[in-house]
């Protein structure tokens, strides 16, 4: 038996040009499948797709269609089995013993008959995460917030789909491969709607954004800022300045010129290339002179890196971070009155930790430590950078 005779003329595992079982399958820009060898021959001749009549003005790239290519390879694999069984049965069949072949053309066609009405159900499964993904692709690029939040809201719940762990067809032969790709677009979906709504809680924020620069009263001599106010790392030479109440003379710390006790603010500060860093914010009260313990409880909400590759919220005690990659730009929210601090991966609109139900009574500065050179390996500086609202 060929996995043609399985198969209909109107199954979407015919090819429309040769109106034969799938070889070598690929789909077009516009979602439509083919035998590459069909649709290659095609395009030399005519420029539309077959099944919509789309025009491309130069010949589209094709994407391989693993999935119907497993379909149809276990299709294949099946026939070829059962040829092999049936010709195995009449082989062992008593003399003058006639198989059943209406019997068995009876179970076939029962067996075939549900696997296609279950093919039809995954297909329509299918069609409507495919189209939700589509609407999710399309609403993460809206730039109007208060269409993002009313469009995602009714996108949020994932469409319900079919227990597919209880459905089997027996003799068995494809449904593996599409609960796994049901299951597959259902995860590929979960994790589409939750990047959605980490980008629109960044953009979110960075409409809070405010102009900081560096103030270098309370630098610590051995740190070097530039010229702008905009990039500091710290220098092997302490240099003579003179000693004020605001200058940090213990630790490599400096404050943003800008302070604020109301509303809420946010920044962004690259950390390229660094290998230790502290940033977040500070009250205006804090040491500045002898020991400091980097804790809310002493006036500090930050966080750092150490080595490389050690994130912690410097919470009191400190909080181990595990992070997916490494930041390259670092994100800094305060909303003042709801006691709230926030770091965000600004590349990867990803929320890094946040400190909740701080209770701010003092002016709050913009707080950076580049950390000490560890000989070259930390030279790279922290830098205050524009932010980019059109993430």
């Amino acid at each position: 038996m060929s996995a043609a005779s399985c198969l209909r003329s109107e199954d979407p595992f015919l090819c429309s040009i040769c109106l034969d079982v799938f070889t070598d399958p690929v789909t077009t820009p516009c979602g439509h499948n083919f035998c590459k060898n069909c649709i290659n021959e095609h395009w030399n001749s005519n420029g539309q797709c077959p099944m919509c009549k789309k025009v491309f003005t130069s010949k589209p790239e094709l994407e391989v269609n693993t999935f119907i290519s497993e379909v149809i390879s276990q299709f294949r694999q099946e026939a070829q089995q059962k040829a092999s069984s049936s010709s195995s049965e009449q082989q062992a069949a008593k003399p003058g013993e006639v198989p059943c072949d209406v019997c068995t053309e009876e179970k076939q066609r029962t067996t075939e008959k549900q696997a296609e009405d279950f093919i039809k159900e995954l297909e329509q499964e299918i069609s409507e995460l495919k189209k939700r993904s589509s609407e999710v692709e399309k609403l993460s690029h809206s730039e109007d917030h208060h269409h993002f939040l009313k469009n995602f809201l009714s996108l949020k719940a994932v469409p319900p789909t079919k227990d597919w762990t209880e459905v089997s067809v027996r003799p068995s032969s494809y449904e593996g491969t599409v609960v796994r790709a049901v299951a597959q677009l259902e995860e590929t979906l979960s994790k589409q709607m939750k990047k959605l709504l980490a980008e629109f809680e960044l953009k979110r924020v960075q409409q809070y954004a405010v102009d900081v620069t560096l103030d270098p009263v309370t630098a610590h001599p051995k740190l070097i800022l530039s010229d702008d106010g905009k990039q500091v790392n710290y220098g092997d030479v302490k240099k003579n300045l003179p000693d004020n109440p605001k200058r940090f003379t213990r630790f490599s710390i400096v404050l943003g010129k800008q302070s604020f006790s109301s509303g809420r603010f946010y920044f962004e500060v690259q950390v390229k290339e660094k290998t230790d860093w502290n940033l977040g914010v500070a009250r205006e009260s804090i040491n500045r002179k002898g020991q400091i313990s980097l804790c809310p409880q002493d006036g500090f909400w930050t966080i750092r890196l150490r080595n490389g590759n050690e994130y912690k919220a410097n919470s009191g005690p400190s909080v181990h971070l595990s992070l997916k990659s490494r930041p390259q730009k670092v994100g800094v929210f305060v909303d003042y009155e709801k006691g709230l601090v926030s770091f965000y991966d600004v590349d990867a609109a990803a929320l890094i930790y946040s400190f909740t139900g701080c209770s701010f009574t003092e002016k709050l500065y913009p707080y950076f430590s580049p950390y000490n050179n560890d000989g070259g390996k930390n030279s790279a500086p922290l830098i205050i950078c524009p932010v980019n609202q059109t993430v």
